[in-house]
This record gives C-alpha cells, structure tokens and sequence, in this order.
C-alpha cells in the first residue's frame, strides 16, 4: 500500500467520502487538481458582528478556505461549564465561511499555542497537582477526551462529507517542537476518526527534521510551518514523504509583539515572494495570520526565553495582509497579485475600510484609589501561606495578598519566591516598589519600627505561557514571602477576575457611597464580592489612604458621545500600566512600555449617544484618554525567522 493510500485509509475513511484526497504529490478536491489557498482567522480574536467581514476580505485576497484554532479555554473555563454562545458560537463561524465560498480548517488542538492565554488549555486543567499536558499522562487523556465529546459532535456534522465546508482537521499543534509521545499522537489521531473526523487529517511542524520527527504521525499527511526558504522545506518534506503535496501550514508573513519590544514587521514584497515562492514549488499554504485581530481581554499569552517572561500584547495585529480593523494593506495587494497571476481567477474588490471615530481628547475622572479599589472586590480568603491563582480558583486577573508582620528596627529584607508574574508592594498603604520574578527573588527592603504594618502585595497574571516546557505554569505566589530569613504567614487574599466585571459591577466600584453587595460572577471561589469602604479600612494598621498614596493609580472613567457607533483607537498618554473597559467589556491591557500606542474599539462594542471607558491604573493615571484616527503600533523591527 503506497503511503498516499494509506494516508486516506486512515484519515479521511476512503476516498469516496473525503473532499480532499491525494494523488501524485498534490491534491484532488472532489476528483479535480486542487490547491489549498488558506488564511487564519480567529473566531475568538474578531467580534461576532464583524466575522462576516472579515471573511469576505479573505475572499477578496484570492483565498479558498479559512482556518481557525479552536481555544478549549474560551468555551470551559470553569470545568463542566461549557459554552457555545454568542462569541463561541464556533458553528456559526463555521457555516458563515461556507456561505461565503470558502473551505475550513478546523485545528482543535487540544493545545493550540497561537500566543493564546496556556495555549488554549484551561487553567484548572493545568493546575491539577501532578498534570502532564500533552502526552499519554491517562489524566490527561481523559480530560481531552471529554472536551472531544462536546466538540467533535459540534464539528462532524459540518464536514464536507456532510454538505458542510470543513475539509481538513489538524491534529495537535507543532507537537515535535515540545516533546515525542508517538503514543499521544497516535491516540490523539485516533480519538478524532472515533469522533466522526472523515476529512484529512494532517499534522503541522517546523521544517527540520527534528521537529518533523517528533511531531509527524505514519499514515497521516506531515506538513511544515516557516516564513522562508519555500524550496528547502519542500526538498525536506519530500525526502521524508515521498508522494505527499507540499504544505505550508502557517506562512509566517508576519509576527506578534511582546509587551517592551518592538513592532514587527515582514516588508509586503518579502511576504508576498514567499508566497510565490511556495505556489512554484506546486505547494498548498496557510498565512498566519491572514487577519490576526485582538486579544481582548486577558486571552493574551506570554513566552519565555529561558531568563525573562515576554507576555504578548493586546493587538495580535501580525502585521497581516487585514490589519486590525479590516483594513487592506499594501501586503494584501501584493500578495492577491500573486494569487490572481497563479490561478488566473480575478476576486472581488475588498469593501471599504470600516469608518473610524475622529481624533478626539476625553478628560478622566478619578473615581478611587488603587489600593482603596481592590480591597472592596473579591472573597477574602485566610490560608497559612500566600495561595497560588490555582488555588484561588483564579485563572487571570490580579490578586490582592495582605499580612501584618512585624519588621524589626533597622528593616528587613522583603523577597518573594515564585512570584508569577508582578507584584505592586504596599506597607502601610504606601507603594514600595514593583517587583518582576527576579527582581523578586532578589528582594527589596523596607523600613521597620520593631511593630507589625500592613504589608500587601498586588500581583499581576501578565498571560500565562503558551510555548515551551513552562507551559501549565502556575500563576501568583507559588513560593512563599520573607522578612530576612523568617517567613510572612497568615494571608488574607483576594481574588480579582477582572475580565468577569461587567458594567454592574464596575458601577459598585465606583460608587462612593457605602455599601455592602455583590453581582453573580460565576468562579469556583464563589461570587465576587464587593465590600463597603468602612468594611474594607476595618482592621487596617494605617490611616484612610488617599487617592495620591500610589503614585496616582487608580479607577477613573472618561465619557464618550458618538451618533453613531464605527470603530475607534484609545490611547492613554500619561498613564503607566493597567486595563481598560468600554461599556463593562474588557478591553485588554495597555502599558506605556508599547510597542503599540493605540488599542482597537470594534464598533459593535459601541452604542448611539453615551459611552463609558473605564480604567483601572497600576501606577499612574494620565489626565485623559484620546481617540486617534488610526493604529501606531509602534517604531517597527523586520521580524527574522528562527528554530529554537
């Protein structure tokens, strides 16, 4: 039996039921010579109101199908509680691009990496005490296999055997860059067949050969992900897999930016080049991203580069051929050039860009103090020793950690050991420093009067991380604290889920009055709290803080006035680092430190007449937010491909 044969034995149920089949080195879609021609889009990057748009811009480009991931996290973040509404209606994405003409990928990982908050795993999957994430671990596996019980009853149904538009399904995800559990792969392969899966089924990796070898599966089509050198990874892939086509899975014609570091960029004519580059070689292709949208919210991820965290930012703009906000690029023109001239197929002309608010200056309001904030929301909780996100229940957000220990005359050396990943440290209500993983374990030391003070620690989950051995690594303070040598005990904690306060509960935050009520936010450490002002000083060693204790953080709205709703771009000039709502939707992060300057506002999360643009700073709080009239993403740095 020839490779290909087997190929479509064991991945698409035989040839007569799998749009996609292959025969001499290249593809068949439905019996004729085909060429995959695709462009990721992530139905959880883009809201739900402009999935239309943005597809048909694919469209426009000269595409043929669509692929997205499929982030476990976003539809469970709360174990057994599963969600396919509204923004996670993955079926409606789905049948939305079939009405449109195009073909999907679907990619279900169950780890997807895409700079995605763990990859795509949720947090209490990888906070299980003893967890091994992507391999034959049996708890794993059966962790894996009920998420698959929901999904892939979702997904079969809309193959193309079924009359519906996805025609391949990816299995993992770069798998040999991380690890070479041959088992996991193949039980991974088959749980998808078992679940209905009878389109092709491939894997993607780097195109080396060790990452080919741990990642590819006998019997399944090996596809390569890369930015550059088309004809050498063809070679490779050949050499390997005589009689397969050549894949590009992820055309890196572009790249994401960690928070500190410069915007990148691939320059229109590089990426287009590569492109053409592929089709010369008879080559099938993915462009990741074809539009890379937001991450909204606190789904961003991080890295690490064996010395330092590096969390990705809010836009995941990728310098795609779509920008952030639908616009087309001297890219996308470049590259429907080398579509058209390959095909010989003339695609619509792109829509417009979508309307954008004009430039304006909107003054904020200081509601509250930072420390003042925080400590009226969430549950208090009292252990022995600071608890960990994980055991908090906590997947993202902030956590408040207090103590009163006694620090002796003369000071005390104040460290944090496995401080995940940023801590704001008050005594007595005044900020001390800011303290990153290292800095922390370094320590920073803070007077003492031989009397116990109000030590608090604010501490930031920037993303957790989404590539490398650290993935599943736990969040908040996962060692302990000390004076000196002597451990601090007897926390009190509060868990702070910032992406689950709605308008209701931001309006009881800043509410002056006091007040003792809660809102029905769903986490497994009960509902979010909200204590009163006199409840929140009760006990406290130090005065009434005022609002200029902290350096002038805190919670502050501006109000915005549109006839009607289009898209927008905020920036924050004066103000250092924290997060930003538009109508009780969180936004995402912004930090002074960019590269980007400016976040997007998508349209929908806009109304006719009054809007309000929450904030709640770190460190220092600018005097206005304003509207500019287009993206800076900040001074630009052409991205270089690599293979650690």
């Amino acid at each position: 039996m020839s490779l290909s044969t087997d190929l479509a034995a064991v991945t698409a149920a035989g040839t007569e039921t799998s749009a996609l089949t292959i025969a001499d080195g290249g593809f068949l879609r439905d019996g004729r010579p085909h060429r995959i021609l695709s462009g990721s889009v992530h139905y959880f990057r883009v809201h739900p109101e402009q999935w239309r748009d943005r597809l048909e811009r694919l469209v426009a480009l000269g595409l043929n199908t669509v692929d997205t991931y499929v982030a476990w996290n976003f539809h469970e973040r709360r174990r057994g509680a599963i969600d396919w509404s509204g923004w996670r209606d993955l079926e409606r994405f789905v049948a939305l691009a079939g009405e449109l003409g195009l073909d999907v990928i679907v990619r279900p990982g169950p780890y997807i990496c895409a700079e995605w908050d763990n990859g795509g795993f949720p947090a209490w999957l990888s906070g299980v005490p003893g967890m091994r994430l992507r391999s034959s671990h049996p708890a794993y596996l059966d962790a894996v296999d009920a998420w698959f019980a929901e999904l892939l009853p979702r997904l079969a149904p809309l193959q193309a055997a079924h009359g519906g538009p996805i025609v391949a399904v990816q299995l993992e995800n770069e798998y040999g860059s991380y690890g070479d559990d041959a088992d996991y792969l193949a039980w991974l392969r088959d749980r998808l067949v078992a679940g209905g899966i009878t389109e092709l089924i491939y894997t993607a990796d780097g195109p080396t050969e060790l990452m080919q070898d741990g990642g590819s599966v006998p019997g399944v089509l090996a596809t390569a992900t890369f930015g550059s050198r088309a004809a050498q990874a063809a070679s490779m892939l050949r050499e390997r897999r005589d009689g397969e086509p050549f894949v590009c899975a992820e055309l890196w014609n572009g790249w994401f930016d960690h928070w500190g570091d410069p915007h990148h960029v691939r320059t229109p004519t590089g990426a287009a080049g590569v492109v053409a580059d592929i089709l010369a070689e008879g080559g099938s292709l993915s462009l990741y991203m074809a539009h890379g949208g937001t991450n909204f919210g606190l789904w961003s991820g991080a890295n690490h580069d064996g010395a330092r965290l590096q969390p990705t930012q809010t836009s995941y703009d990728s310098h795609a051929p779509v920008a952030e906000n639908g616009a087309v690029t001297e890219k996308f023109q470049l590259i429907r050039e080398v579509l058209v001239d390959v095909t010989g197929q003339e695609p619509p002309e792109a829509s417009p860009t979508p309307a954008v608010l004009p430039a304006a200056t909107l003054p904020l309001r200081r509601a509250a103090g930072l420390l003042e904030t925080v400590r009226r929301a969430g549950r208090e909780v009292r252990t022995a020793m600071p608890p960990s996100f994980e055991e908090l229940g906590l997947d993202a957000g902030l956590a408040l950690y207090r103590a009163e220990p006694v620090v002796p005359r003369g000071g005390a050396l104040l460290t944090v050991r496995g401080l995940r990943d940023r801590a704001v440290v008050f005594v007595d209500g005044v900020r001390v420093a800011v303290l990153d993983a290292e800095e922390a374990e370094a320590g920073v030391r803070i007077a003492g009067e031989g009397r116990a003070v109000a030590l608090e620690l604010l501490v930031e989950n920037q993303g957790r991380i989404n590539y490398g051995p650290l993935l599943g690594e736990g969040k908040g303070i996962l060692g302990g604290v000390q004076l000196d040598r002597r451990l601090v005990q007897r926390w009190s904690t509060r868990a702070l889920p910032l992406d689950e306060w709605d308008e209701a509960v931001l309006q009881a935050l800043l509410d002056p009055r006091p007040r003792a009520a809660s809102a029905s936010v769903s986490q497994d450490a009960g509902p979010l709290s909200l204590v009163s002002q006199e409840e929140s000083g009760r006990n406290r060693s130090q005065a009434p803080e005022s609002p200029e204790k902290h350096d002038g953080g805190g919670l502050a709205t501006a109000s915005l006035h549109v006839e009607e709703p289009a898209d927008a771009f905020l920036a924050f000039p004066g103000s250092g680092k924290g997060f930003v709502w538009v109508n009780g939707f969180l936004l995402g992060r912004y930090w002074e430190i960019g590269p980007q300057l400016t976040y997007y506002v998508p349209a929908p999360l806009l109304r006719a007449g009054e809007n309000t643009i929450t904030v709640l700073e770190l460190e220092r709080l600018g005097d206005a937010v304003e509207l500019r009239e287009q993206a800076e993403l900040g001074p630009e740095q052409e991205y270089i491909e690599t293979f650690d």
